[in-house]
């Protein structure tokens, strides 16, 4: 497992650049996960990228869209060029419904690109590329706008047949039978649930009755598929729900915790700050300093000591 590393407490929460750039576990050739979402633009290669249970072949150009939790690898690769986009669920403060429509393309994941979308996407990543880079004031909104452009391009993408990769089997003992694939779906449902409007209030009960499974088997997929269980993902949704009404209204603290579903401001704020590490109230004042340096380290394994 894999996370996004940022300066906290204000960090960008958002990194891309070339494979080179961004490092070898951007090109790992063995099962890994991630916290954060990863979209990959390839430009040149050969060989096989395997996510969850598909296989796809480098046909470039490629477009490929990670969930959280989903699980990926290269398989023989070779001449591997291109650009990968790095991001949480907290960047998408401006956008917070492109949470369940990236989850969604990850479920489908690799799109071959006709020449004409080829183009028009990679002056998109290259727009978002040079402001990045920059770190002009205002960079992160402007970040945030091209990204949700993109997505929205993506799903028409989608929707198109001539976009639509071959998918092959990514082994002969890894087969989409429905024993091996439903925990998968428990588990990407119930991210989806959390990218939905009335998600905060949601408690893992309602959670697992909303799929139709039991408590028991909605924690056993989750935690299988993300690494984290029910009632982590649960925080983190109300924690991101919370900084998005925190930057983006004039709520009192006392009215966004309502809206988060706790109902106690004395609790919620320490909530919010066990979870972020700073209160609600610096949170919304120091949100116009995020700023310097962005560029960081984006991908890193766990320490082996924790």
């Amino acid at each position: 497992m894999h996370r996004l590393e940022v300066p906290m407490p204000n960090g960008l929460p958002f990194a891309m650049g070339t494979f080179d750039t961004i490092g070898a576990m951007s090109r790992a050739t063995f099962p890994h996960r991630h916290t954060f979402h990863e979209i990959v633009q390839v430009t040149g290669g050969s060989g096989h990228h395997v996510v969850d249970l598909s296989r796809f072949a480098l046909r470039p150009p490629n477009l490929c869209f990670l969930a959280p939790g989903q699980v990926h690898h290269w398989d023989a690769v070779t001449g591997l060029e291109g650009r990968v986009v790095l991001f949480t669920d907290e960047f998408l403060v401006d956008h917070p419904g492109d949470q369940s429509v990236l989850r969604a393309l990850g479920r489908r994941s690799w799109l071959e690109l006709p020449p004409r979308e080829a183009e028009v996407t990679a002056r998109l990543i290259d727009e978002m590329d040079a402001e990045y880079r920059a770190g002009a004031d205002g960079f992160a909104s402007v970040l945030r706008s091209l990204l949700h452009i993109l997505v929205v391009r993506a799903v028409r993408l989608d929707a198109s047949p001539a976009a639509r990769p071959h998918q092959e089997p990514a082994g002969p003992e890894r087969t989409h039978s429905a024993g091996s694939s439903r925990p998968g779906l428990v588990a990407t449902d119930f991210v989806g649930l959390l990218g939905t409007p009335d998600s905060c209030p949601l408690s893992v009960r309602e959670g697992a009755r909303r799929l139709g499974v039991s408590v028991s088997y909605l924690s056993e997929a989750v935690k299988v598929f993300t690494g984290r269980t029910p009632g982590e993902l649960i925080r983190q949704a109300r924690i991101r729900e919370a900084q998005r009404l925190l930057l983006r209204t004039e709520l009192s603290v006392r009215q966004i915790a309502e809206r988060v579903g706790v109902g106690d401001p004395a609790y919620f704020c320490r909530f919010f700050r066990r979870e972020t590490g700073t209160s609600p109230g610096d949170y919304r004042r120091g949100s116009g300093d995020i700023h310097h340096d962005h560029r960081l380290e984006s991908i890193a394994r766990p320490d082996p000591s924790a």
